[in-house]
């Protein structure tokens, strides 16, 4: 008697883990939009880069052994492109402009990274690539040229768009030099070596008058939960389903980060945001296809 065919199990696991991750990256523009104010973008990185380590830390700990000082020749800039350069112009972004803007912004990595390995890496980018770079970049135009209560938001669009081009070529550089590393492990070196980067400039810009708990607690959230637990998830997620299919969190990014600005600090989503929204995540799913 032939068995009859069991249905494969539905995988419930992976979409409900892509829906948290992208829930809480979403969150970090929020955060960063209540705790910036307060805190200064530098002050504020410094917070963020030491907890999010230290979340971190024993993954470090435990694979030390594969981490010999020449190690360390490329984790120190990879710590500066990848997370503490960025990570300020992200913050000035939150700074000046809706959670939304920078949000969208971020959506732009995936390109970037694509342009920097085609320009400067050898890789081929291909016609229908090449099409969703220009789609994508006239996004950022129209999002540039946005108001929002009358005033431009252009100087917050071109520093989250910054930062979206240093994490695209932090990618391609993590790809080239760290390869074979344990992902957490390496994740906690860039982050120990970014904070290090940054803690002169939040030294100096330490703000001086008291930061109210609600700024605090926002920065908190953004270090131990935005940076250092939503970069295990990723990992994690990376080794269980692979790249390809972990990076589709970035379509969700920008549409919890919009959606919350909306929900819990009462800020517009505009037109010209929805139309350069379709317009980037628009490209990012074409230029991933196939």
């Amino acid at each position: 008697m032939n068995a009859i065919p069991q249905a494969a199990e539905r995988d419930w696991r992976t979409p409900l883990e892509l829906t948290l991750l992208g829930a809480i990256w979403g969150c970090s523009f929020l955060f960063m939009r209540v705790a910036v104010p307060s805190f200064g973008p530098f002050a504020l990185v410094e917070v963020r880069l030491v907890l999010g380590a230290l979340v971190l830390l024993p993954f470090l700990w435990r694979a030390r052994a594969q981490f010999p000082p020449r190690r360390w020749l490329w984790l120190a800039p990879i710590g500066l492109i990848n997370s503490a350069l960025p990570f300020v112009l992200f913050a000035y972004a939150a700074e000046q402009a809706p959670a939304a803007i920078g949000a969208i912004c971020n959506a732009m990595t995936v390109l970037f990274a694509a342009l920097i390995a085609f320009l400067f890496f050898g890789e081929k980018i291909g016609m229908r690539r090449a099409g969703a770079l220009l789609v994508g970049f006239a996004g950022v135009v129209v999002l540039a040229t946005a108001k929002v209560s009358g005033l431009s938001i252009g100087t917050a669009v071109i520093a989250g768009a910054a930062a979206s081009l240093l994490y695209g070529l932090g990618v391609n550089l993590v790809k080239r030099h760290m390869t074979g590393l344990p992902s957490a492990a390496a994740a906690a070196a860039t982050l120990s070596c970014a904070s290090l980067w940054m803690l002169p400039m939040a030294v100096t810009h330490w703000p001086q008058a008291a930061i109210p708990l609600k700024a605090w607690g926002a920065a908190i959230a953004l270090g131990v939960a935005c940076t250092g637990l939503a970069f295990l998830m990723f990992y994690r997620l990376i080794g269980r389903i692979g790249p390809s299919r972990a990076s589709t969190v970035t379509y969700l990014i920008p549409l919890f980060g919009a959606a919350f600005a909306w929900l819990f600090l009462g800020e517009a989503v505009t037109i010209q945001m929805l139309v350069a929204g379709a317009l980037i995540l628009g490209s990012v799913a074409v230029s991933q296809k196939g």
